[in-house]
């Protein structure tokens, strides 16, 4: 560590050099023993993990050497016969030092690890996910793949790869790290077998991956853009959770939002810095409120609980997705990462016009179930961890949404004046 500075300010200095200029010379050196050379890079996704690292994902124009009539050896060339692209990952978390591909590299604020897409040092999977061979030859079953896509990628962590075939099959093949695949396997086939639906798995895992067959429906989140899901009931929901089978209960439990609120604030703080007063405000106002509440039982939860993992079909829950989280905790956790994910829909899109209403009827109807302010306080915590989730350079006006973020999640604890387009607790 970088003497005289605290964990959070190294971080904070390792965000701003992964952002600049700084950052692109080791790159560039790290590709040049794959006989390429670096003539362009392009920040492309930046991922904070306070207390891990940073990791940032960079696109790389690139050419390769030629000896041009009159021009001295080495030099290179931009033409269309030469150019290509690659994506490059690097980070400050630390990684085996004998993974395969990755270059060591050094920055003023502590060691690198460089690789090339999809040697993705803590993904192995990664490889055979997002080689067409591979997936036809692994999870084709005789028919051909038309298309390959990647949906999600978080670096060292996980990514998601929906692969299409030519009988209209639409395969997620989700990539994760070492011995989570099987973990995720049996999540499944738990739900399925309580009656739960779920998505269903093609076969066993491979190489840590896990291959799914996509859910009928559509996301909650496009009821929620065309009229505020009015068809749909908060009972239904909970209804839902609670019909998790007991044996969840013997699954590891995962720490919930508020149990990392200090670690969501300081990437808070790292996106916006202009607002870090705001956001101790909040952290305070949360802390101060926490002890006073009522979690409630412990209960099989989802551990993700929200519009994205949630398809809809005929006004009722098609498919329950993203099933990692799945394990002991609290039921008004679940149902606070359902609220704070709807809070800040607006401030993704400003098209979700319904959302301001559908949040206060939502949380009545969950209110009604458990501890009112635990859940106030905790969905206050959830849209406060995705604050720094805007973060995108590829957009100039990021800094804007994440405010924004940080507003609703101001808002649900009335720490902001209330206004139209911000989620507001409903009164009793």
């Amino acid at each position: 560590m970088s003497k005289g500075m605290t964990p959070a300010e190294l971080e904070a200095r390792q965000l701003a050099f992964m952002e600049s200029y700084d950052a692109h010379p080791p790159i560039a050196e790290a590709i040049q023993h794959t006989g390429v050379y670096a003539t362009s890079v392009h920040l492309e996704s930046l991922q904070h993990r306070p207390g891990a690292g940073v990791t940032g994902v960079y696109r790389v124009a690139t050419g390769r050497p030629v000896m041009p009539r009159g021009g001295p050896a080495g030099a290179y060339t931009e033409t269309s016969d030469h150019v290509d692209e690659l994506y490059v990952g690097m980070t400050t978390e630390p990684v085996p030092a004998d993974a395969d591909g990755v270059v060591q590299s050094h920055s003023p604020y502590g060691r690198l690890s460089i690789w090339q897409h999809p040697l993705d040092p803590s993904l192995p999977g990664l490889r055979i996910a997002t080689d067409p061979d591979s997936v036809r030859n692994v999870w084709g079953a005789g028919r051909d793949l038309i298309s390959l896509e990647t949906i999600s990628y978080r670096p060292l962590r996980r990514a998601v790869i929906a692969a299409e075939f030519d009988d209209g099959t639409r395969l997620f093949l989700k990539v994760l790290r070492a011995r989570r695949a099987d973990e995720l396997h049996t999540r499944h086939q738990l739900l399925l077998d309580a009656g739960i639906p779920a998505a269903v798995p093609v076969r066993e895992p491979v190489l840590d991956v896990v291959a799914l067959k996509e859910g009928p429906g559509e996301s909650l989140a496009e009821y929620f853009l065309a009229d505020g899901a009015a068809g749909a009931a908060p009972e239904q929901f909970i209804e839902l959770l609670e019909k998790l089978p007991a044996e969840v209960m013997t699954l590891p439990a995962r720490e919930a939002w508020t149990d990392r609120l200090s670690a969501y604030a300081t990437a808070a703080t790292s996106a916006l810095p202009e607002a870090a007063d705001r956001i101790r405000a909040l952290v305070e106002h949360i802390s101060a409120a926490l002890p006073m509440t009522d979690r409630g039982p412990v209960v099989p939860t989802h551990g993700d609980f929200y519009e994205a993992n949630l398809l809809m079909h005929g006004g009722e829950v098609s498919a329950l997705l993203d099933v990692d989280s799945l394990g002991p905790g609290h039921r008004v956790d679940d149902l606070a990462c359902f609220l704070g994910h709807l809070a800040v829909l607006p401030a993704v899109d400003a098209r979700y016009i319904h959302v301001p209403a559908a949040f206060q009827r939502f949380a009545a109807g969950f209110a009604a179930t458990v501890d009112a302010q635990a859940l106030r306080v905790r969905t206050a915590s959830v849209a406060l961890s995705l604050v720094a989730g805007a973060r995108d350079t590829r957009r100039q006006h990021w800094q804007a949404q994440a405010e924004h973020r940080l507003s609703c999640a101001e808002a649900v604890v009335g720490l902001r004046p209330p206004e139209p387009a911000l989620p507001q607790w409903p009164r009793r």
